[in-house]
């Protein structure tokens, strides 16, 4: 027998209860923006090309290029159309731009835990050390906000075996570090049930644009595949498609150029999908009977 993590079991996504979103809607679009900060010299960070010694300031400044200016051109792109964000938040940002976060905020936006900074990874830290992680990022939000947060995403989606118990154990009612599901899936922990709310790993523009070196054009033509194949598919069962951002990566003007041929094919069929951001996809799902949605 292989050893298993024993927070959720298998389900068919053809044999499972039928629903739909609000307003009879069948397919679920999310917006999440990741917006992250490292330590300069120092600690983990993406890089687009191949790695520098430290201090590395050429992958330093395209990183907070994210922060100076692509998190703002994505800010005035999303109220050109009206979109709706999830704001992941690494919480040092807080003391590095809090007019950034502000911004959003202020816009009705929802602001998930996203870890202290992406310098770090909860994969290396001891029990003691990752608790540490979670409560001060959380506390940090609140404190901001004046409200916890509904949602986490790891740093780099990296979790250990004690990451769900310590998230529930801080209040998060959902976290989205799982890419096992096109529905949300409720998990098992220590202190009662988290849900797993669909995140891209695929199509996650860090990953392509990045790591993989996927063209911007192709990307992007694969973003509109995927919505239409999964608006097809909605017909039948009910789908989240998360849309996953990063304001060093997609907020370049060429990269935003091609998002925009994406957002606005999606939103010639702004009647037909729920547009809408990842704690409200928990909260709907918390209000369904027992037995619909899988773990639950």
């Amino acid at each position: 027998m292989l050893k298993t993590h024993g927070r959720y079991d298998y389900s068919a996504i053809t044999k499972r209860p039928d629903y739909s979103f609000p307003g009879g809607r069948r397919l679920a679009v999310h917006l999440s923006l990741n917006v992250e900060h490292f330590a300069f010299g120092e600690g983990l960070g993406n890089d687009y090309g191949a790695p520098h010694p430290q201090p590395n300031t050429r992958s330093y400044a395209w990183r907070d290029y994210g922060n100076r200016v692509g998190a703002w051109r994505l800010l005035e792109f999303a109220n050109e159309y009206d979109l709706p964000y999830a704001l992941l938040v690494n919480t040092e940002l807080y003391d590095y731009c809090p007019e950034m976060i502000a911004a959003f905020s202020e816009r009705g936006d929802e602001i998930v835990g996203h870890g202290r900074t992406d310098s770090e990874r909860q994969a290396d830290m001891n029990y003691e050390q990752e608790r540490a992680c979670i409560f001060e990022a959380t506390a940090a939000i609140e404190k901001h906000e004046g409200k916890k947060p509904l949602g986490w995403l790891a740093p780099y989606i990296s979790q250990t075996h004690d990451s769900l118990d310590l998230l529930k154990e801080a209040g998060y009612r959902y976290m989205m570090d799982w890419p096992l599901d096109d529905q949300p899936v409720w998990f098992r922990t220590k202190h009662g049930p988290i849900l797993s709310v669909p995140y891209a790993h695929d199509l996650n523009d860090s990953l392509e644009l990045v790591s993989r070196r996927t063209p911007s054009r192709l990307y992007y033509a694969c973003l509109i595949d995927q919505f239409d194949e999964m608006l097809r598919e909605s017909e039948r069962r009910p789908l989240v498609m998360p849309i996953v951002l990063h304001s060093f990566v997609v907020g370049h003007p060429y990269r935003l150029r091609q998002l925009r041929r994406v957002i606005e094919h999606i939103l010639t069929y702004r009647d037909r999908i729920w547009l809408t951001r990842p704690g409200e996809i928990c909260k709907f799902i918390e209000s369904l009977p027992p037995g619909v949605v899988p773990g639950s």
